[in-house]
């Protein structure tokens, strides 16, 4: 059991200010009016701040949605799979809320809507043990920022996200840019921190992500590349982050259907693909 309490203390990375990724469910039906007098192409989470939100910036978020896959098949694609740094692998079921993730023996099977799960080691339920409750308690943390790091540039127009344009730039290899700021009110795990996405300008994908750890800083806490995209179903999905140790997500995987048993094993599953 020592080891599983070693495992507990090192499950998370610093957090940065994340949003819950909004579900088909979710998402508005109709088109919504913004700043300058534009409508959206496609709908934005309930709750994204439409009235203080740039008709640019919201144009190239959706530019960026369309070069990624487009809207239908985001909002279609069920099962995300990846390994997130130190070791982390996860399933999530964007459908039903179910989230499969595993550090090395330890395995946790949760429900993200009804925050009900089960913690296992070697295959042996360790729920109701103190190394077991504080699996269960920071699932949804875990699972806000290892997605985040996955899919942010599909939740530019996430629930509570301002998106302005602050013009153009230049990314780290110099390709030309537009630059969008996300702030945030009263979401996520920290919502004091500011955001630019590097958007290319020829290609439409973002390509460079900056953190700030508080709205006021000026300069960030990280610059990191966005880049490495491949098909993934429908859908591109982008590997590299640049100086992140490791500097790449692996195992990336979306899918419509799994294997029977993957989403409740209660030991380390095979790498989908």
């Amino acid at each position: 059991m020592p080891s599983v309490f070693r495992f507990v203390r090192a499950l998370l990375p610093i957090f940065f200010g994340v949003l819950l990724l909004a579900t088909p469910a979710q998402a508005q039906k109709q088109k919504i009016k913004v700043k300058g007098g534009a409508s959206a192409s496609y709908p934005a989470a309930e709750g994204f701040d439409a009235a203080g939100s740039d008709a640019k910036a919201i144009a190239i978020a959706d530019r960026a949605m369309r070069e990624m896959g487009g809207y239908e098949n985001w909002k279609n694609a069920r099962y995300f799979a990846w390994s997130f740094f130190g070791g982390q692998y996860q399933i999530w079921d964007k459908y039903t809320g179910d989230f499969h993730w595993e550090k090395d023996t330890l395995v946790a099977n949760y429900n993200l809507n009804t925050k009900q799960g089960r913690v296992y080691s070697r295959g042996q339920d360790i729920s109701a043990s103190p190394t077991g409750q504080k699996v269960l308690d920071r699932m949804t943390s875990i699972w806000i920022n290892n997605s985040y790091w996955l899919l942010m540039p599909f939740k530019l127009k996430d629930s509570g996200v301002t998106l302005a344009y602050k013009g153009e730039g230049k990314t780290m290899d110099g390709a030309v840019a537009d630059v969008l700021q996300m702030t945030f009110k009263e979401v996520g795990v920290t919502p004091q921190n500011r955001y630019e996405v590097l958007v290319n300008r020829s290609s439409g994908l973002v390509e460079e992500w900056a953190y700030f750890a508080k709205a006021t800083d000026e300069q960030p806490g990280f610059r990191r590349r966005w880049n490495e995209y491949t098909k993934q179903g429908n859908l591109l999905l982008a590997a590299g982050r640049s100086d992140a140790k490791p500097s790449r997500l692996d195992n990336i995987a979306q899918l419509q259907t799994l294997p029977e048993g993957i989403m409740t094993s209660t030991t380390p599953v095979t790498k989908v693909k």
